[in-house]
């Protein structure tokens, strides 16, 4: 098995038309300057390792979409009100880098801006893009809380042509019809390169649990699949025997992770479906006298803390869902608004942290 730090992703799902792929040597507006010497005729480019890296700069083998078949007319971006959407509440280190990924990038770009926080609550957020759009925003990111539930916005927004991009999470609609586009990770993936590195870690035996993220979105579900669709295909030997929401909130994490504790003395590993479950785990574990990699934790997100915990020996790996998404949003909005395609799915290359790169790479967590 290679090891999980240069493991790289062989999907490829069609990314951004010929308009956008020049523009992928983006940074995020926390990172350091562009790299503008990207060979256009290559179609890639090099960037900083904090900004997005799409998963293949290949066009053409995917669903696109144009603003004539989605219904909206052109304009010049920076002529433009974007309306931004955050889903939850600005503690975690995830959020509070997207949104300042967006921030800088709309600064950047002299793009207004309209904010909106949800608070983690989804009534909230549908009745803040509401509100973005009757304060006149012509163009909306949506960063979604849950994938369900999303009509009220999505009639508002086609009654008045508004394109919609989504970040992070997909909502439940039909892509070039009710949005633009959705630009995150590919979440399955994901779990199954936290499946690689918990067989690696516990060398494919043992009892292991799964803090599950929040219901109602398709990260969780598809972070899930992909774990154990990995174990069931690779490792017969690691048993799956404790599935509980840890709701993506450390506090849950840790809470979940003490009755654990409690029901089986015995696990060898945990799974948690982000890093602030990851932690509350390795807080229960310390309030129980455990040592650290007594039990094998694998996360998923990239903050500091969490690979700070693989330099101190409590986590045994991070697969990272990389938050600065304002370079390529903005980008894709730009492309859109011109009249040239974007891809409906814009895939992002994710890196990993293990034992071997953790102390180098904290300079590039979040």
């Amino acid at each position: 098995m290679k090891p999980l730090a240069v493991r790289h992703r062989t999907s490829a799902r069609t990314l951004l038309a010929t308009g956008l792929i020049t523009s992928l040597a983006l940074v995020s507006g926390c990172a350091k300057s562009e790299d503008d010497s990207a060979d256009k005729d290559k179609g890639s480019a090099s960037q900083s390792d904090q900004g997005q890296v799409v998963a293949s700069p290949s066009t053409g083998s995917g669903p696109t979409c144009a603003i004539d078949a989605y219904g909206a007319k052109k304009l010049d971006l920076k002529s433009a009100t974007v309306g931004f959407s955050q889903s939850e509440k600005e503690a975690n280190p995830f959020r509070i880098a997207e949104t300042a990924s967006i921030k800088a990038e709309a600064q950047k770009q002299g793009v207004k801006l309209l904010t909106a926080n949800a608070q983690s609550q989804f009534s909230k957020q549908i009745s803040d893009v509401q509100d973005l759009i009757a304060k006149g925003a012509d163009l909306l990111v949506i960063a979604p809380l849950n994938s369900d539930g999303w009509e009220p916005v999505l009639r508002s927004a086609s009654a008045k042509h508004i394109p919609i991009i989504t970040i992070d999470r997909k909502i439940n609609a039909t892509a070039c019809k009710d949005y633009v586009s959705f630009i995150g990770s590919d979440f399955v993936e994901q779990g199954k390169r936290a499946a690689d590195q918990m067989i690696e870690s516990t060398g494919g035996k043992g009892e292991i649990a799964i803090l599950l993220g929040a219901a109602g979105n398709n990260v969780t579900t598809e972070r899930t699949k992909g774990f154990e669709d990995r174990i069931k295909e690779k490792a017969p030997g690691l048993k799956i025997v404790f599935k509980q929401t840890g709701d993506f909130a450390r506090e849950k994490g840790q809470s979940v992770t003490e009755n654990l504790i409690q029901s089986k003395p015995g696990i060898t590993g945990i799974y948690a479906e982000n890093d602030e479950m990851g932690l509350g785990a390795v807080n229960a574990l310390k309030g129980a006298g455990k040592k650290p990699g007594q039990v094998k934790i694998v996360t998923i997100d990239g903050t500091r803390n969490a690979v700070q915990g693989i330099v101190d020996g409590w986590i045994d790996g991070v697969i990272e869902s990389n938050p600065r998404f304002g370079p390529l949003a903005f980008q894709t909005l730009d492309t859109f608004t011109k009249g040239e395609k974007v891809s409906q799915d814009i895939v992002i290359q994710d890196s990993a942290y293990t034992k071997d790169n953790a102390k180098a790479g904290l300079g590039k967590a979040f």
